[in-house]
């Protein structure tokens, strides 16, 4: 197996973590990124083997609109700045991957500007995918072209050009004899040409040993990308929406359905995460803030590697707003940070996947599933988790032997082939079979701030209409009488129907009732 099978992934978007000017001057390059150095130190400490960390390349904003990819960002300084960077990160064991941005460049970059330059006679005019001088874009160049997701700033290279092709291949090689980079995080491989792809690959394969091309997928078929010819592992988006509405909405048959589901799709490679620089913070998303133990047992214990964003270690909070992810990817002082139980966790669960192989390629067994409750097997590894407010009693068939627990401490000797567990609210635990390591028992049940409660005011009759076509509230309304009409409503109840405000989401939810 490759070194990426048994790594736990830390990922830093530098630009944000160090604060550096949003738009880039191309003044005097400013050495930042030798403050990301101590992070490294931290990423170890927290049970890190692996560094996704990017854009790093020369760009005029967010570094998505690449403009020089052989030339660090002068924000964050310089080459030299980049290759002592990474031998440091070596130095710790720890492998780096960068942020491969190659299905469209920025303006600024060298072939779109001689087309600019040149018009028709550019000889560059067929990097880019359906150059047109016959209209305009938003800059009004006099002509235009295809981008991605709708900015001109954005513009789309031709993966489909031999020209192109040899292009990235030169900078995939470049990085690695400049920088000894590990492996690429491709960039929107959703969008990726599959004949592109495996262009890489296959200079990936002669590059490096192992080295690593995982791609950014966020919906369909993650085999069609991870599999012998494309990339060795996909973002696991599926796995992240289900681990905070499977905890929202006290669900664990959706987690487990979506394990099943990629299990279904065959032996493909996964990167875990439950944030990233994209999408909101994992603390922003859960209802109940104490779900971030169990979640994060799952993070590390389910299929597929995991990742940790930067910052998340300590709960920080972060949504995307209108127009702008820079709330996301915010400036942190790593010395102004204080450990809280969820870093002891994280901490734990990291070394933990580093020293116990069955985490990373043991088969996947469930073996107890209701709303509330979860517990699996990883190999001859046990797993359980509870995502109910109170404590649960479970009881799972399990091999004999002495069983130690990680987050308790707790050792059990096993011999009639029942493992039975009165497992915390809100919290979990990994069995180790045969282990002579001891831990030192995790006290996370603390006092959590509750989010604040959402309310809103709930009409008093609903018309009698056809469900389509009633409001948000009016449906809010019915699902709440019919909770009712069949029990008894609790406050986290009401919460639930009250924080989904998705006509279509909330028709499937009334339409479920009997």
């Amino acid at each position: 197996m490759a070194w990426f099978d048994e790594s736990v992934f830390y990922h830093i978007y530098p630009l944000g973590l160090v604060g550096a000017p949003k738009k880039n001057k191309y003044t005097k390059p400013v050495s930042r990124i030798k403050e990301i150095i101590p992070w490294v130190d931290h990423l170890v400490d927290i049970g890190c083997n692996a560094l996704y960390i990017g854009p790093l390349f020369q760009s005029v904003g967010h570094g998505y609109e690449t403009t020089d990819y052989k030339t660090l960002d002068s924000r964050l300084g310089t080459n030299e700045d980049l290759i002592d960077f990474v031998k440091y990160c070596h130095k710790k064991k720890v492998h780096v991957i960068f942020d491969g941005v190659f299905n469209h460049v920025g303006r600024d970059f060298f072939a779109f500007q001689d087309v600019k330059k040149n018009r028709e006679q550019s000889a560059y005019k067929d990097w880019f995918c359906n150059v047109n001088f016959n209209n305009d874009n938003s800059y009004h160049d006099g002509f235009n072209y295809d981008n991605w997701g709708g900015y001109d700033l954005l513009v789309k290279l031709n993966q489909r050009n031999p020209a192109v092709i040899d292009y990235i291949c030169s900078v995939i090689q470049y990085w690695v004899d400049t920088f000894d980079v590990d492996g690429i995080r491709l960039d929107a491989a959703d969008v990726l040409d599959f004949d592109f792809m495996k262009a890489l690959r296959q200079q990936a394969a002669t590059i490096k040993p192992d080295f690593y091309l995982m791609g950014e997928v966020i919906h369909g078929e993650y085999n069609r990308w991870s599999n012998p010819e494309h990339l060795h592992a996909v973002t696991n988006y599926a796995l992240h929406k289900a681990l905070y509405s499977g905890h929202n909405e006290h669900n664990y048959f959706e987690i487990a359905h979506t394990v099943k589901r990629l299990n279904d799709m065959g032996h493909i490679r996964l990167y875990n995460f439950v944030d990233n620089h994209d999408v909101a913070r994992i603390a922003s998303k859960l209802t109940n803030p104490a779900h971030l133990i169990p979640v994060h047992i799952l993070l590390y214990t389910l299929p597929g590697v995991p990742s940790i964003y930067y910052g998340s270690e300590w709960a920080i909070e972060g949504k995307k707003e209108c127009w702008s992810d820079w709330n996301l990817r915010p400036q942190i002082d790593l010395e102004s940070m204080q450990e809280i139980p969820l870093t002891q966790v994280i901490s734990t669960l990291g070394h933990v996947r580093q020293t116990t192989p069955a985490i990373s390629y043991g088969e996947y067994q469930e073996l107890l599933l209701t709303n509330r409750q979860y517990a699996y097997r990883r190999g001859n590894v046990v797993v359980m988790v509870n995502n109910d407010e109170n404590v649960a009693h479970i009881d799972v068939s399990v091999d004999n032997g002495t069983y130690t627990g990680v987050l308790s401490g707790q050792v059990m000797e096993i011999k009639d082939g029942h493992m039975a567990v009165d497992l915390p609210a809100c919290g979990g635990e990994i069995w180790l079979p045969d282990r002579e390591e001891t831990f030192e028992p995790i006290d996370y049940q603390v006092d959590m701030p509750k989010p604040e409660e959402k309310t809103i005011d709930l009409p008093k009759e609903v018309r009698q209409v056809p469900y389509e076509e009633m409001s948000v509230e009016e449906l809010q309304a019915c699902i709440l009488q019919k909770m009712a009409n069949n029990g008894s409503v609790t406050e986290q109840m009401k919460q639930s129907v009250l924080e989904n405000v998705y006509h279509d989401s909330l028709l499937n939810w009334v339409k479920s009732f009997r």
